[in-house]
């Protein structure tokens, strides 16, 4: 039988009682933000002191529980490099931007973000349970006077309702477990009476956080609205406690599938072990990997960010030496809008008109014989291909082997190549 997971509370925690422990409101309302309230549970360093006494640094606050997993003494804990600031965030490196992945040139109405063809994000909440050091929204998220309001809302669902190749809808922010339930309730319930709409989606940490906003009441409510799924944002396995265990057992049973989305941060989880450990951990609760994240371009997050072959070296370590449903598909979110990028090992070696050459995770290389007689589908005669939709996007690369396009020009390239051409 597998280890069972463990819980931690903090010594200056010992005498809250278990009411109010496991109260999700009183964790809210108990979220530490200063130099003097933090202190009292762990031992800062000189780089901490700073970065906590800098005006205008990125919003600090972390819940009771979540503090309580760090070891007070570790300044090193991965844990802690999370959600406590250090001087570095105040360094400024190379390639740095506000909005990294152009969510603002994106944006249709305020706060939806209309990036791939079929689903929208829908940024309900600036405000989170505790604040990730890296967050991709810092320009936003912890803003107490970025806030989106009930016209912004209709103006969101007016949008998607109509447009109607949008058929996925993400709500995240900020964490949109920090609406009010009668709000949350009623934006998924006005999703769903979109025909168009098939699938809804919730983005939270919530349940890493504070996982005893998971309650009974959350998951009858959100089960009335499926298919819904859920994703959640774990990094290291050190996250991952009997109470998380608990709260995901609860999603599980009330038919919410469960993905985690990590990001690959330096000294936190840039470890294949780790990675190996946090997915393994991952689906004994019945959460499944899902996205490994390059760290984004972010400000203050430049200390953070590891060379992208990092990310290609832990799925090759994943990849045959642990279930296929444990390796997540690490992404590189592409800088200036151009959305989600995956990147893997190489295992194609080689091919011919008849033959492919490849390799397998331990290096043993073979041949598969491709079909000489293979009848190409016929788009003429497929339905599914007769009815498909028009959508943005479509003259991309796919498009080319889907239509009759022979390239995709960069703009001026015409212009370029053509001097032969009098104007």
């Amino acid at each position: 039988m597998s280890q069972p997971f463990s819980s931690k509370r903090a010594p200056i925690y010992q005498d809250v009682p278990a009411e109010k422990w496991n109260d999700w409101r009183w964790q809210l309302s108990n979220r530490l933000n200063s130099l003097e309230d933090i202190e009292k549970v762990i031992h800062l360093t000189d780089s901490e002191r700073k970065a906590l006494e800098t005006r205008d640094l990125f919003r600090v606050d972390i819940t009771p529980y979540f503090i309580s997993l760090i070891d007070p003494n570790d300044p090193n804990d991965p844990i802690r490099r999370q959600v406590i600031p250090t001087a570095q965030e105040i360094v400024p490196f190379s390639g740095m931007m506000e909005d990294s992945l152009s969510e603002d040139a994106h944006s249709p109405v305020p706060g939806l973000v209309h990036r791939y063809p079929d689903r929208v994000l829908m940024l309900v909440t600036s405000q989170c349970a505790s604040y990730c050091r890296y967050c991709t929204r810092s320009r936003m998220v912890g803003d107490p006077h970025h806030t989106f309001s009930r016209a912004d809302f209709d103006r969101q669902i007016d949008y998607i309702r109509r447009t109607p190749q949008v058929r996925d809808v993400l709500l995240s922010g900020g964490d949109p477990l920090t609406l009010a339930p009668k709000l949350l309730e009623e934006l998924l319930s006005r999703l769903r009476e979109i025909p168009h709409v098939e699938i809804l989606r919730i983005g939270s940490r919530f349940p890493v956080f504070m996982p005893m906003r998971v309650t009974d009441e959350l998951c009858q409510m959100l089960q009335k609205y499926h298919p819904l799924w859920f994703n959640i944002h774990v990094n290291h396995p050190n996250e991952i406690t009997a109470e998380l265990a608990e709260a995901a057992d609860r999603l599980s049973r009330a038919g919410i599938p469960l993905g985690n989305q990590s990001v690959l941060l330096a000294g936190v989880n840039d470890c294949v072990h780790v990675q190996r450990k946090l997915v393994q951990d991952l689906v004994r609760i019945r959460v499944r990997p899902y996205y490994l994240y390059q760290c984004d371009l972010v400000e203050g997050a430049g200390h953070f960010r590891t060379p992208v072959s990092k990310g290609i070296e832990i799925i090759e370590g994943l990849r045959g030496h642990t279930s296929g449903f444990s390796v997540p598909t690490f992404v590189v979110d592409a800088p200036g809008g151009g959305g989600k990028t995956p990147f893997q090992p190489n295992y194609l070696l080689s091919t011919s008109d008849h033959r492919v050459v490849m390799r397998n995770y331990e290096g043993f290389i073979t041949t598969y014989e491709e079909p000489q007689g293979y009848e190409a589908h016929d788009p003429a005669k497929c339905k599914f291909c007769q009815s498909r939709r028009s959508e943005p996007g479509q003259n991309g690369v796919y498009g080319l082997l889907d239509g009759d396009a022979m390239s995709i020009q960069p703009e001026g390239f015409e212009k370029t190549h053509k001097r032969n051409k009098t104007e």
